[in-house]
């Protein structure tokens, strides 16, 4: 048991519940809005290298890049860690949304709730948006492979996952509290997978 990763999990939660404080608003807040339209404003140029670590938190890509480590570090329980961690963010995703049904009039995709918004690649205009579900799969994998990784490593997954946050603010496909909350989630979930496995 890894007992340390507990923590993790508190800050996640901790992160969750004060984004879903910050989104308990009749419309998204001023400051939301100008740290959207900075980041979504960046150059297009940043598209191309943004896409590729973006797939991280697609469920195919991101459970296949954590079994890979896994397979790596010959280490069947991490495996088994990631597995738990995809199947924990449909979950996970499912319930937050649910819990927070009166949220979806104002946390809504960008390209419905941030006037002028940049939608790049395939980013749906509209549908409900927090949290981003990107974020948690790539942030609770994050949790089970880091401990299996060499040392100087162990930075690569947390980077990984800010490259995501903000990748998908970027692309319009979530506001900023979409992705922190997702944050959140993931953190929550694979913290708790980490205290068991590694």
């Amino acid at each position: 048991m890894h007992p340390e990763w507990i923590v993790v999990a508190v800050a996640g939660l901790g992160i969750l519940g004060a984004s879903v404080v910050g989104a308990r608003r009749p419309r998204i807040a001023p400051a939301e809005a100008r740290v959207f339209r900075r980041v979504n404003g960046l150059p297009d140029a940043l598209y191309r290298p943004l896409w590729v670590p973006m797939q991280l938190g697609n469920l195919v890509v991101g459970t296949t890049v954590g079994l890979v480590v896994a397979v790596a570090a010959g280490d069947g329980v991490v495996g088994g860690g990631v597995v738990a961690a995809a199947a924990a963010k449909l979950g996970a995703e499912r319930v937050v949304r649910h819990r927070l049904a009166g949220l979806r009039a104002v946390r809504q995709r960008p390209g419905t709730s941030q006037p002028g918004a940049v939608l790049r690649g395939d980013v749906p205009r509209s549908g409900p948006s927090f949290p981003s579900g990107h974020v948690i799969l790539v942030a609770a994998v994050a949790c089970v492979v880091t401990p299996v990784l060499p040392p100087g490593a162990a930075c690569v997954p947390a980077a990984a996952t800010t490259l995501v946050m903000l990748a998908r603010v970027y692309v319009g496909a979530h506001n900023p509290l979409d992705v922190t909350a997702g944050l959140g989630v993931g953190l929550l979930v694979g913290g708790v997978l980490a205290t068991f496995v590694g």
